[in-house]
């Protein structure tokens, strides 16, 4: 049956639910490495991902996910908790929906302490950075998911960096719940005009090949030149009469990588969704399955589909990862902070925050917003967040709110720093002594 415009709302209308079935959730990518020289891990062999893939079905139940049947192994299941890969064999907990943010924490410090447990005799390390410290590209192997096959051929054509998004780079995201259309939009607009702020909040990407990149976030300067058709703060969405149909529309002109039939990936990159939706490809006809897929291979700083994904913020350690999702629920989860937020960025507009996103890859809270230290709107979205997770009142046994997870990055920002900053102090000059040093201070 041919695709409708009208059902192209369908995954959004769908991922709807009211207030009280409001959860939050993360994923969270680490870099596995040799733990004495930060070689990278590789996929397969006797240190690989492989070999901690099958440790982890042994010791925790875990099962193992396949693309193909008898194919490479591409992720681990348990209990609605996914781990998976990314194309340089960087490792994704891809968590499960939560009441609060102490859930979420727990479950990432669980996940972290069963890898830790299976890679300490391989003597492999979990680094927790926005940009690989140490590898250089040839050093990295290709996870064999079909996706990153066509990615990996396609992209590089619409970016210099396109590769190293894919291999280099690790993230965590935050992903958030919507009752209504209305809601949604609102939130997603926000979000917007804050990621560029939060990005440099949380900048933690400092070194390239065991050195000094110049950068405090070079994962941002990365995104900077990666195919422009399909990531950005997409301009269309900042006005206040914006809909999902304008999501919609901006998805549809975007370009596709594939699409599957009967389980067998079809190669179709450079046509658009829209074209593919009107005139078919080699006799293939879209469906609401290609549109889903082809949702999920768009990558924008806040990208829509069933949750609002929160995508700017650099690979962390799960002490100042926790943070991210904290601040986000604190903004996004009450009304209060909501409007206060809105109050807070009513005058920023996409050119300006366009130029600084550009700017905080280079010097993060150092760059100027309207002649004015980026520090200070960040040390006000913390103070928004904190007010909105203090109303929320989700607490701990301890009787400590979610905000607590947002202390020690509200200790950086208070000095206008940024988790990079404490990573380059004081590093030796030696460079074996530096490699040790770094490794030791990216480590989750």
């Amino acid at each position: 049956m041919p695709l409708s415009y009208e059902s192209l709302f369908e995954p959004f209308s769908r991922a709807m639910k009211p207030r009280a079935r409001w959860r939050v959730g993360v994923e969270a990518e680490k870099f596995g490495v040799d733990a004495q020289t930060g070689a990278p891990m590789g996929y397969e062999g006797e240190r690989g991902v492989v070999a901690i893939f099958g440790a982890l079905q042994e010791r925790y139940g875990h099962r193992p996910l396949f693309e193909l049947p008898g194919g490479p192994i591409i992720g681990l299941e348990r209990d609605g908790v996914y781990v998976t890969l990314e194309p340089g064999a960087q490792v994704e907990l891809s968590g499960s929906p939560h009441a609060d943010v102490h859930a979420v924490c727990e479950e990432m410090t669980a996940h972290l302490n069963q890898l830790s447990d299976v890679s300490a005799a391989l003597e492999i390390s979990w680094l927790g950075v926005g940009f690989h410290p140490i590898a250089r590209p040839e050093d990295l192997p290709w996870v064999p998911k079909l996706r990153y096959a066509i990615m990996k051929r396609y992209l590089p054509t619409r970016g210099a960096h396109a590769l190293d998004m894919m291999r280099r780079t690790a993230t965590i995201q935050v992903n958030l719940d919507y009752e209504s259309e209305q809601d949604a939009m609102r939130k997603l607009r926000l979000a917007l005009k804050l990621s560029p702020v939060v990005t440099a909040m949380v900048a933690n990407s400092p070194f390239v090949e065991g050195r000094l990149s110049g950068e405090k976030s070079r994962r941002a300067a990365v995104w900077l030149d990666v195919d422009p058709d399909r990531q950005g703060l997409l301009p269309t969405l900042w006005s206040p009469r914006s809909s999902i149909r304008d999501y919609i529309e901006w998805a549809l002109d975007a370009p596709m990588f594939l699409f599957k039939r009967d389980g067998v990936v079809v190669e179709n990159t450079g046509q658009t969704f829209r074209s593919f939706m009107t005139e078919g490809y080699e006799k293939h006809e879209a469906d609401i399955h290609d549109w889903e897929l082809h949702l999920n291979t768009l990558f924008p700083e806040v990208r829509l589909k069933n949750t609002i994904e929160l995508r700017g913020g650099d690979a962390l350690s799960v002490r100042m990862g926790a943070g991210l999702p904290a601040l986000w629920t604190g903004i996004l989860y009450d009304e209060q902070a909501l409007s206060e937020a809105e109050a807070l960025t009513e005058g920023f507009r996409f050119e300006e925050m366009l130029a600084l996103r550009r700017c905080i890859a280079k010097s993060a809270l150092l760059a100027k917003l309207r002649r004015k230290p980026l520090a200070d709107v960040a040390q006000a979205v913390l103070g928004i967040s904190i007010g909105g997770l203090g109303r929320r009142g989700r607490l701990r046994p301890d009787g400590k709110d979610e905000s607590t997870y947002l202390e020690p990055l509200a200790r950086l920002v208070e000095h206008g720093r940024c988790p990079a900053d404490r990573l380059v102090e004081d590093l030796p000059s030696d460079p074996l002594a530096r490699t040790r040093e770094i490794l030791s201070r990216t480590r989750v």
